[in-house]
């Protein structure tokens, strides 16, 4: 696909003797990975229960492109208490011939630590984010030029803190992203909403590893239906 030489990062695999057991090795997701290598489009979403690999796979991919592990850009450098894997030692990014170099990467909960650092270290931007609200706080740093450039934007749940109608305003600001050419996003999600992504390749993380799914075959879509249509069906169980 010709796109693929446009974007920061075709493929991600893994370096050579990259370990096969322990954690997060042994996360069927993650072990597919390093096993087959994974290829990115414009636009990956990764979507998954609680312990699958969803957050260790972006936030190794943001690590090995040279992010911060707890947000910011290529050159941000801040950390609180390091609780990242190593796996993004093991991983090797085949990037795009003349793409991008620039990157930000959000993590949800890791927010608050980003927010001081650009209020210490401004840069001539905006950085009051903490006088807002965690989900409008995370859409005015959508709408600094430091998500204009092109670039490789990885986002790790940030659906936290948004509501449903905030959750539409990102879909439109990435739609944004996306329509300027030469930028490409990676995500995490637990929301339907930003699973809705218009274009989005979609990855289901479950006990199998890494599977390609529509939008009507998610789980999280199919409970999130079921739920709504009859919330006792699941709250009589929690009893």
């Amino acid at each position: 696909m010709s796109w693929m030489s446009e974007l920061p990062v075709r493929r991600v695999q893994a370096f050579e003797g990259a370990p096969t057991t322990g954690w997060p090795y042994d996360l069927p997701p993650v072990a597919q990975v390093l096993r087959e290598g994974l290829d990115l489009g414009p636009l990956t979403v990764l979507v998954g229960e609680n312990g699958t690999g969803k957050s260790t796979l972006v936030e190794a991919v943001a690590m090995a492109y040279g992010l911060s592990p707890e947000g910011g850009s290529t050159g941000s450098r801040h950390s609180t208490t390091p609780t990242e894997s190593p796996l993004h030692e093991h991983l090797h990014l085949l990037r795009g011939a003349g793409a991008s170099r620039w990157g930000y990467f959000v993590r949800a909960e890791t927010l608050h630590g980003l927010n001081s650092y650009l209020q210490q270290h401004p840069g001539g931007q905006d950085a009051g984010f903490h006088d807002r609200s965690h989900g409008e706080g995370f859409l005015d740093l959508l709408g600094t030029r430091r998500f204009e450039t092109p670039g490789f934007f990885v986002m790790d749940e940030p659906e936290s803190g948004l509501s449903f109608t905030a959750q539409l305003t990102l879909i439109a600001s990435l739609g944004e992203i996306l329509a300027a050419g030469s930028s490409q996003v990676l995500l995490a999600t637990h929301s339907p909403v930003l699973a809705a992504l218009p274009g989005a390749t979609l990855l289901e993380l479950t006990a199998d590893g890494l599977e390609p799914r529509t939008w009507e075959e998610l789980a999280v879509v199919e409970h999130y239906r079921r739920f709504l249509a009859g919330p006792q069906a699941y709250l009589r169980h929690l009893r």
